[in-house]
């Protein structure tokens, strides 16, 4: 399975309703395992800059990494990005292969 990073930045609206974040990121994660049940969750992070979360998870392919991103959306995130995540190992036996 590819890993990924998907980048969340909430919609000014959800952004001022903190106290149900709890709620709202459970039913987006219940979404989301319910429509990608293929998706495993590695980690998740609240953020201080551009974004407010980022979550690592691995996906079979990028269709389904395309669908995790576009549930956020429809969730009511302002922004959502799902970026190829390489290990830096591997990143360096393609450096060498250059």
């Amino acid at each position: 399975m590819q890993t990924y990073i998907l980048l969340t930045k909430l919609s000014p609206e959800l952004g001022v309703q903190m106290k149900d974040r709890a709620r709202m990121g459970g039913n987006w994660l219940e979404q989301v395992r319910t429509k990608c049940p293929e998706v495993k969750f590695v980690a998740h992070y609240a953020l201080l800059g551009h974004y407010d979360f980022m979550d690592i998870y691995e996906a079979p392919d990028e269709e389904t990494a395309a669908k995790v991103s576009m549930i956020s959306l429809a969730n009511g995130a302002f922004q959502s990005e799902s970026l190829p995540a390489i290990p830096y190992k591997k990143f360096l036996e393609l450096v060498d292969e250059i």
